[in-house]
């Protein structure tokens, strides 16, 4: 996979910084060694990742003080999510906030993460994430990567938008529902029984809005944030995705740390989590306060959910094999 030349550019830059970390480690072990690494991404500054997750991030290192310094390539500025994967396996990146689905195309397991209703939301999560059994998952994800999972993130709850309230899943039948093109949502479209429809992100506004598709589902904030609630009219918080983050770092950038800048790391990463869960779910309230003040779009709220879980669950059961069943029933039989 070949990189932009823009992605190239600034990769080369974070190379600098991965090369600078390894020049540094060289030296004695501990908190004098100092090094840069890269923290990249596909979001705007103003989101929840950036405002409340990579500066946390960075803020909390250099309060640690153990010579790490963190440099932001929020907005894609180092390319997509699949060509900075790419150059975080290669070393080139040092650390990335990747969705389950895109690195799923480098370890099929890990996009169970982003099947519908696997997760009973971020309490279920977190909690089966930090039981143990993701252990494996990490480990095997470390073996065929080379880039290591520091930890999960929130991202928001996905919810269906269209100009009908969706509530159960015969509610979907005989629309289009724009899905992103990726076998991990094209599944969940089928699981759920809906008609999936490829639309290119950047397109699903004008597509809505000219009738292509008849609907689609993401988080709310980015449903407000690319102004798809001007040309819906409802809003079903099915929540049939516990939308996740995996924080990665290269382990080129991993092995040149010291122990003591590994835990630093981890550490920071993982305290920030809760604070970023926070800005997420405030950011949704809000947002969905604003829409009741103003009467549209309409929120359906009183959505069907067991029927949707069951819908689901038998189909994944029946589908999946392998290692994405085992990963899928861990979850599952973790549920409250």
């Amino acid at each position: 996979m070949s990189l932009t030349p823009t992605a190239r550019r600034l990769a080369g830059v974070a190379a600098l910084a991965v090369a600078a970390t390894a020049f540094a480690a060289c030296g004695e072990d501990g908190a004098d060694d100092a090094v840069t690494l890269s923290f990249a991404n596909s979001y705007p500054t103003s989101h929840a990742h950036n405002r409340c997750g990579t500066e946390l991030v960075k803020e909390k290192l250099e309060a640690a003080d153990v010579g790490i310094e963190v440099e932001i390539f929020s907005d894609s500025q180092l390319g997509g999510d699949a060509d900075r994967f790419t150059s975080v396996m290669a070393g080139d990146i040092s650390m990335d906030i990747q969705g389950s689905s895109a690195l799923a195309s480098s370890h099929e397991p890990i996009g169970v993460f982003d099947m519908a209703y696997a997760f009973d939301g971020p309490d279920h999560l977190f909690e089966w994430f930090d039981g143990g059994d993701a252990d494996q998952l990490k480990e095997d994800f470390a073996a065929e990567t080379g880039a290591h999972i520091l930890d999960v993130w929130y991202f928001g709850m996905r919810h269906f938008s269209a100009n009908d309230p969706i509530r159960t899943p015969a509610d979907l039948q005989g629309l289009r529902m724009r899905f992103p093109d990726s076998p991990i949502y094209l599944a969940n479209a089928e699981a759920m029984g809906a008609e999936a429809t490829a639309v290119a992100f950047e397109e699903v506004y004008l597509s809505l809005q000219q009738g292509v598709v008849d609907g689609q589902e993401n988080p709310i904030d980015t449903i407000q944030s690319m102004s798809f609630n001007e040309v819906q009219s409802h809003v079903s918080l099915t929540g049939h995705q516990t939308g996740s983050q995996m924080i990665v770092v290269s382990d080129a950038a991993w092995q040149s740390l010291s122990s003591e800048q590994q835990e630093a790391l981890t550490e920071a990463v993982h305290e920030t989590r809760a604070e970023n869960r926070q800005c997420i779910e405030d950011d949704t309230e809000a947002i969905l306060d604003e829409w009741r003040s103003a009467g549209a779009p309409t929120i359906v709220e009183d959505v069907d959910l067991a029927a949707f879980q069951a819908a689901t669950e038998a189909y994944f059961l029946e589908n999946l094999e392998g290692d994405q069943l085992e990963l899928y029933e861990s979850i599952r039989s973790s549920a409250p």
